[in-house]
């Protein structure tokens, strides 16, 4: 049903879409507000609305910046995301892929040695994209801090339920996300946050 309605499509942050559910976003604030983190690198930034709540959270917080990495990244996006003035100042976009290394290279110049960083995975949902980005962008994140793997009620979701993807059943974030965790001792699942999500 959400699907039939274009449930995930409804929710904005000052006036910008952000293609997320609004109990996702709560759960993004609570990790946020948890683990306080100087540097926000989000992969895959769709309409720019998820870079303005983050903004808006770190504007009470502290935090240094949000970084935002898109193929796409539309002039006309920019000028309304550049728009908001301080909420803005800390946002840098990166147009291009997140496995490109010159890519890595600029958001290694932003972060430094800082190891207070959350990561959002939430770009192309395929295994080995996810894969990959888990292996590139861990290297980002410092103890007690997080990297989210988005979409992985992929796995779950009827086939067919959307136009046709690259992604489903055994191909998605949440197969990429299992073999990760099976190789990478240093992260583990939040089952907190992940029991309060539907």
């Amino acid at each position: 049903k959400a699907d039939t309605y274009n449930w995930i499509h409804q929710t904005s942050w000052f006036g910008e879409p952000i293609i997320n559910l609004p109990q996702d976003m709560f759960a993004l604030q609570e990790i946020i507000f948890k683990s306080r983190p100087d540097y926000i690198i989000e992969l895959g930034v769709a309409w720019g609305g998820q870079l303005l709540f983050f903004s808006t959270i770190m504007e009470i917080l502290g935090g240094k910046k949000i970084i935002g990495i898109d193929i796409f990244i539309p002039d006309d996006l920019k000028e309304r995301i550049y728009k908001h003035k301080k909420l803005s100042s800390r946002i840098e976009l990166i147009e291009g892929s997140s496995l490109d290394q010159q890519n890595i290279n600029k958001i290694d110049q932003i972060v430094g040695k800082n190891k207070k960083v959350l990561v959002i995975l939430d770009s192309d949902h395929t295994h080995e994209h996810v894969l990959n980005e888990l292996n590139l962008y861990e290297k980002f994140v410092g103890k007690n801090s997080y990297m989210v793997c988005a979409d992985t009620i992929v796995e779950l979701i009827p086939e067919q339920t959307h136009r046709p993807r690259p992604w489903g059943h055994g191909n998605n974030p949440m197969s990429a996300l299992k073999q990760f965790l099976k190789s990478n001792t240093r992260f583990v699942s939040d089952k907190d946050i992940e029991s309060k999500l539907l």
